[in-house]
């Protein structure tokens, strides 16, 4: 059985301890592990292999975060371009696999801590797939949650799906007793999820075949971004799930949670120890400096080195408000963090100003950035440690501690470690524009854009 993580997400629901470039399946909340890497190594122990369908932006999170851990199983990649939300997705892993293998399908942001409860379910799930059912699993409902979509079932056999209800529908479910959560999670075989993919959803059968066809088929695919703007933009449950007669579900007590929501993850992890509370109470933080609170009660403080949010308890789903204000700032601040990630390395962002910006540059061994140059922006570079190899337009040097050079705006220019130690330098940036989007790359190991 072959494991298809899907890892997409725009990092909006827990801003800002996730961003887009950081969302929350990679932030690393519990014992230094991420629920990423908790996924992983859960569904490791009942999948031969692994397929992560990941945006490709966050493929060097993903394979940052897999080398940390020991898998014995084997693992490909999947990278998309742009998000076309489950059925692509799916259909596009399925289409590179075998048409009698059985598939596991899981998100990469959901927290289940009943291990053995998790097994069980699994194994009844690969009986009925086995079977040529598509398999869908639902959660057992602990409270009328109006974040989830419903599965209505008489048993393994499903009545109806329900869209997010209000409280007042979400009550009513519960009452009735054989409703359940929308897990997200599934289990089929390739072949008979293609052809009711096919039978019920041909627009997005045919452009996933296309896009998949034109796409170099290795341990790491490609997909093209202009083939996937063909694609439908549909979930799974819309172009499949709710119209196939093939359907069964599997009602599940795993003590499974999404994570969607601050108020959810206070139930799983602790305030930060660094608070003092005077007559305060029942009050969620998360930060890294001293955090003081005074005659406040039921409030949700996240403090990260470049942003923080205060919201009352059961308010925190506002937060998409204030993601979608930064955006139209076209702030960067839902975007990464102060410290970025990237395939060759991380930058930190030290000071930034309309005019200029000082950055912490780390490149790990054998790495290298694009061959780039930058319309808007000139740059210095200082070596603090390591020794680095810089290529500027024809002239290719060697640059090493406490020794500098300097790229004028609109030069062609290259930034490489070919040694054993990481290269640390500071680079100050000083222009009229000192965006990452002002990147124009020529030639690029990682295949990435111009940003």
């Amino acid at each position: 059985m072959t494991n298809i993580i899907l890892c997409g997400g725009s990092g909006t629901r827990l801003w800002p301890l996730s961003r887009t470039l950081m969302p929350k399946q990679f932030v690393k909340l519990f014992d230094k592990k991420s629920l990423f890497q908790l996924t992983l190594k859960r569904n490791e122990e009942i999948c031969n292999n692994t397929l992560i369908v990941s945006n490709r932006e966050q493929y060097f999170l993903a394979l940052e975060q897999v080398q940390e851990f020991s898998i014995t199983s084997s693992i490909k990649y999947l990278l998309e371009p742009i998000g076309r939300n489950t059925a692509p997705a799916i259909a596009l892993a399925c289409m590179l696999l075998d048409k009698e293998e059985l598939v596991f399908i899981t998100p990469s942001d959901h927290l289940i801590k009943d291990k053995i409860a998790y097994q069980k379910v699994v194994e009844k799930a690969k009986i009925l797939a086995q079977k040529n059912y598509l398999v869908t699993f639902g959660i057992t409902p602990t409270s009328p949650e109006t974040g989830f979509g419903y599965i209505e079932a008489d048993n393994e056999d499903i009545k109806t799906f329900h869209e997010k209800p209000n409280i007042e529908t979400a009550q009513r479910y519960i009452k009735k007793g054989n409703c359940y959560w929308n897990s997200g999670m599934f289990c089929f075989k390739a072949g008979i999820f293609l052809e009711e993919l096919e039978k019920y959803s041909l627009d997005i059968y045919n452009t996933s075949k296309i896009a998949l066809d034109s796409s170099k088929n290795n341990n790491i695919v490609h997909i093209s971004k202009e083939l996937m703007q063909n694609i439908p933009e549909k979930s799974i449950d819309y172009a499949v799930m709710e119209k196939s007669n093939i359907v069964k579900v599997i009602p599940s007590s795993i003590d499974w949670s999404d994570l969607g929501s601050f108020e959810s993850l206070e139930h799983e992890i602790q305030s930060s120890k660094n608070t003092i509370n005077i007559d305060s109470k029942n009050n969620f933080t998360l930060s890294n400096r001293q955090v003081s609170l005074i005659d406040v009660d039921d409030l949700i403080v996240i403090d990260t080195n470049d942003a923080l949010l205060i919201s009352h308890k059961g308010s925190s789903s506002k937060v998409k408000e204030i993601v979608n204000q930064l955006n139209i700032q076209n702030s960067e601040l839902t975007k990464t963090h102060t410290v970025t990630h990237r395939p060759w390395g991380t930058y930190e962002v030290l000071i930034s100003t309309d005019s200029y910006k000082l950055k912490r540059i780390i490149v790990q061994p054998n790495q290298r950035l694009s061959l780039q140059k930058h319309y808007h922006r000139n740059e210095h570079w200082i070596v603090v440690s390591g020794t680095a190899t810089v290529t500027i337009g024809d002239e290719t040097k060697l640059i090493r501690p406490n020794e500098s050079t300097y790229i004028k705006m609109g030069e062609i220019h290259r930034l490489e470690n070919q040694g054993k130690i990481p290269v640390v330098l500071i680079e100050a940036q000083v222009g009229e524009y000192t965006g990452e989007d002002d990147i124009v790359r020529l030639e690029d190991d990682y295949i990435r854009g111009d940003n």
